[in-house]
């Protein structure tokens, strides 16, 4: 399914399906939504893999500006964004995947990260891999992106996994974005493992 678009509700709407999963945007009005977005970002577990050093969230109100601010990006950027990722079984989300612009010296640049944060209960299920093909698939063919980057701290192994399940090509060390060191991955448009 591809992703949907327009809707007089804006970030309630399922945006596209997999086998066992919706993604949709975080809704920063939702309460429950800014429940679960903060108990997933106050982890330690999760956070330790975003930012060094590791910035938990303290308080809600912290997770509903977060919110705000991943859907003033959908706004700024169409078709890219922050989605909630929703697996059947459970019926609330569990974790995120991203596809947002990426910053050099504070200045967003043209180059485009994919990434997956989630629960540490709901690691495990393949969800990160099922969502972020999802999303790929949305940069490939909706918005004709040529080339995705991913990028980790060194020692992530379970992101790394997860590029590896993606058919992505490791590509070394880089400090071009963020003005950190990360390990650097890339998803190209006609990759055989994204089209199956």
């Amino acid at each position: 399914m591809p992703f949907q678009s327009g809707s007089t509700r804006q970030y309630a709407r399922v945006e596209t399906r997999t086998d066992r999963l919706s993604l949709r945007r975080w809704d920063p009005d939702d309460d429950s939504d800014v429940r679960i977005a903060f108990d997933i970002y106050r982890r330690t577990a999760v956070v330790e893999w975003l930012s060094r050093p590791p910035q938990p969230l303290e308080a809600e109100g912290e997770a509903r500006a977060r919110m705000r601010r991943w859907a003033g990006i959908a706004v700024d950027r169409l078709g890219l964004g922050m989605w909630a990722v929703v697996p059947d079984a459970v019926g609330v989300p569990v974790g995120t995947v991203l596809l947002l612009p990426l910053p050099v010296a504070g200045v967003l640049t043209d180059d485009v990260e994919i990434g997956w944060h989630f629960h540490p209960d709901h690691w495990g299920h393949g969800y990160a891999t099922e969502a972020a093909r999802a999303v790929l698939g949305h940069a490939f063919n909706d918005l004709g992106l040529p080339v995705v980057n991913a990028i980790a701290y060194a020692g992530n192994k379970a992101s790394f996994a997860v590029m590896r399940r993606l058919g992505m090509t490791y590509r070394g060390t880089s400090d071009r974005w963020y003005g950190k060191s990360f390990e650097w991955w890339t998803a190209e448009r006609l990759s055989p493992a994204l089209h199956p």
